[in-house]
C-alpha cells in the first residue's frame, strides 16, 4: 500500500481551463485538464500557437484579457490573482528584462522594493548574494550593467531576481531560447542544481524536446490551436541527470514519444510512462 505521506500535495490544479482573446477572435486553449505536485518539474511543450506561453500568463496572472474563459485555477489553493498579489511566483521569460539602468545587484534587489518587504535590508542583500552565488555568477560582475554581461549571464540574474522572495513556484517561459547551444546546456545544469537544492515547483515553456525531456518529471504535450493536452508523459530518467543520460537509447525513446505525441494531436493519453 502507498504512504499517503510519501504522495506530495497538489500544488497546482487546473480544472477545464478554457481561454478565448475576443479581440483577435482567437480559441487558444480549449478544456486544459492537469495537477501538478508540490516541486515537481514539468515542461510544456507544443507547437507554435499551441497556447502554451497563454497557459503561463493564466498561471502567473499576467494576460491581456484577464483570466480563463472557462473553467478553475488553483495554485497552492489560491486564484492566479490571488498568487501574483501574494507574490507567490518568480517569472522568468526568454528575454531577461532587466532594467538596463540599474547594475545587477540593483535589478535582483528591486523584487524587495516592489513587495515594499519587510525584511531587513542587510537580509535582502544577504539573500540576493547568496543567490547569485549560487547561480555562479562572479562577484566582479555584480557592479555591472546587464549590457555588460553575456546572454548567460543575464539570465543567472532573472533566475535570481525571480528567487528573491523565495516563492514556492517558478514560470519559466522559454528561458534557454535565445542562448547558443553550449550555454543553454550550461544554463539546463543551473537549473536543475536549483531546483534540486531549492524544490520549486517549476513549469517551463519550451520549444526542444530534448530539453523537456532531460529537465522534466513530467512533459505535457499540447495541440495545435485550440491547445489541448495530447499526452502526459512520465519521464522515468534517474535523479540527479547527467549530461550522458541524452547519449542513451532510452533517452532517444523518450523523446521519440514526445515527437510522435507532436506529430498525432490525437486525444489525450493520462500520464504515459517510458520503460526502459
Amino acid at each position: 500500500m502507498t504512504n499517503p505521506e510519501s504522495t506530495p500535495p497538489i500544488a497546482i490544479r487546473l480544472i477545464n481551463v478554457k481561454k478565448y482573446f475576443k479581440d483577435r477572435d482567437v480559441e487558444a486553449l480549449d478544456g486544459i485538464n492537469l495537477e501538478v505536485a508540490q516541486g515537481e518539474f514539468l515542461s510544456l511543450i507544443g507547437p507554435s500557437g499551441s497556447g502554451k506561453s497563454t497557459l503561463l500568463e493564466l498561471l502567473g496572472d499576467i494576460g491581456d484579457e484577464g483570466g480563463p474563459t472557462g473553467g478553475e485555477i488553483l495554485i497552492e489553493d489560491k486564484t492566479p490573482q490571488e498568487l501574483r498579489q501574494a507574490r507567490g511566483y518568480g517569472i522568468v521569460f526568454q528575454d531577461s528584462i532587466l532594467f538596463p539602468w540599474y547594475r545587477v545587484f540593483e535589478n535582483c534587489l528591486l523584487p524587495f522594493r516592489i513587495a515594499k518587504s519587510k525584511l531587513r535590508k542587510e537580509e535582502q542583500v544577504k539573500r540576493i548574494e547568496s543567490l547569485l552565488e549560487m547561480v555562479g555568477l562572479d562577484r566582479k560582475f555584480w557592479p555591472y550593467y546587464p549590457k555588460e554581461l553575456s546572454g548567460g549571464m543575464q539570465q543567472r540574474v532573472a533566475i535570481v531576481r525571480a528567487l528573491a522572495l523565495d516563492p514556492p513556484l517558478l514560470l519559466m517561459d522559454e528561458p534557454f531560447g535565445a542562448l547558443d547551444d553550449l550555454t543553454r546546456k550550461s544554463m539546463q545544469m543551473l537549473l536543475l542544481d536549483i531546483w534540486a537544492k531549492t524544490r520549486k515547483t517549476i513549469l517551463m515553456v519550451t520549444h526542444s524536446i530534448s530539453e523537456a525531456c532531460f529537465m522534466s518529471d513530467r512533459v505535457v504535450v499540447l495541440s495545435q490551436r485550440p491547445g489541448r493536452i495530447v499526452r502526459m508523459i512520465s519521464i522515468p530518467l534517474d535523479r540527479p541527470r547527467d549530461r550522458s543520460m541524452t547519449e542513451t537509447k532510452a533517452f532517444a525513446r523518450i523523446c521519440g514519444m514526445v515527437r510522435e505525441a507532436l506529430g498525432s494531436g490525437g486525444g489525450a493519453e493520462e500520464d504515459t510512462a517510458i520503460k526502459d
